[in-house]
C-alpha cells in the first residue's frame, strides 16, 4: 500500500480515537467502571494523545516527497512572520486559559471523581474576535510552511479535525452554556476572523455574566 495512503489513514484513525476518548459519554462510562482512575482521566488522555500523535509527525517529515511549493522572497518573509506571530498568540493566550484543568494536573491534585470539565466560559482578548483562537494559531503555522504531499496530506488531515473537533466542542458548550453560547456563536466566528464580527470587552463581560446564570449540567 502506498505510504501516503497510510498515512491519511493513521490520521483518520488517530481523530477517531482521540474524539472517542474525549467524548463525555465514552468518559463516564470508563470511570463508571473503573471509579479510581477518574482523577486521572485527564493526564492520561493527554499523554495517549501524544504519544500516538509523536510517530504521525516523524511519518510525516521522514516519507520522501518533492516539494509542492516552497516560500521565497517576500512570500517567505511573510509566511514565516505569520508563524511567528502564531507562536506569540499561542504564548499571549496561555494566561486565558485554566492550564491546571486543560492538562488534568488540576484533577488529579483534586482528586475529583467526575470526568465533566469544570473551567468556566471564559471570553479571552482573542475570543473575542474567534471562538476558537487555538486552532486558529495552529492553521496559520500548519499553511506558512514549505509543503511537500506527505506535509500536505497531514496539514489537510489536521485542518479537517479541527473543523470536525470545534464542531464538537461547541455541541458541549451550547448543551452547557445555554443561550449565552448561542449569542457568542452568532457574534464571533469560528476559526477565521472577520473585520465586521467581533465583541466588544463590554459584550464580551455581559455574556460571561450571563452563562454563569445559565449553566446547565451536561450529565
Amino acid at each position: 500500500m502506498n505510504p501516503l495512503l497510510w498515512l491519511a489513514l493513521g490520521w483518520l484513525a488517530y481523530a477517531v480515537l482521540h474524539s472517542l476518548l474525549a467524548a463525555l459519554a465514552v468518559k463516564t462510562w470508563l470511570t463508571r467502571r473503573w471509579p479510581d482512575f477518574a482523577p486521572y482521566y485527564r493526564l492520561a488522555f493527554n499523554a495517549l494523545a501524544l504519544a500516538l500523535l509523536l510517530p504521525l509527525v516523524w511519518a510525516t517529515y521522514a516519507l520522501p516527497g518533492d516539494w509542492l511549493w516552497r516560500w521565497t522572497g517576500l512570500a517567505a518573509w511573510v509566511a514565516n512572520g505569520l508563524a511567528l506571530l502564531a507562536l506569540a498568540g499561542f504564548w499571549f493566550s496561555t494566561g486565558s486559559y485554566d492550564m491546571g484543568e486543560f492538562l488534568g494536573t488540576r484533577p488529579w491534585r483534586e482528586k475529583r471523581q467526575d470526568v465533566v470539565e469544570h473551567e468556566g466560559f471564559r471570553i479571552s482578548p482573542l475570543h473575542r474576535f474567534v471562538r476558537h483562537p487555538w486552532y486558529a494559531l495552529g492553521l496559520v503555522l500548519l499553511w506558512t510552511r514549505d509543503m511537500d504531499a506527505p506535509l500536505l496530506i497531514s496539514a489537510g488531515a489536521i485542518t479537517l479535525y479541527l473543523i470536525v473537533g470545534a464542531w464538537l466542542e461547541e455541541r458541549k458548550l451550547a448543551a452547557h452554556f445555554g443561550a449565552a453560547y448561542r449569542d457568542y456563536k452568532k457574534q464571533v466566528p469560528g476559526l477565521i476572523p472577520l473585520p465586521w464580527k467581533w465583541l466588544s470587552v463590554a459584550e464580551a463581560t455581559t455574556l460571561v455574566q450571563r452563562a454563569k446564570k445559565t449553566i446547565i449540567n451536561p450529565a
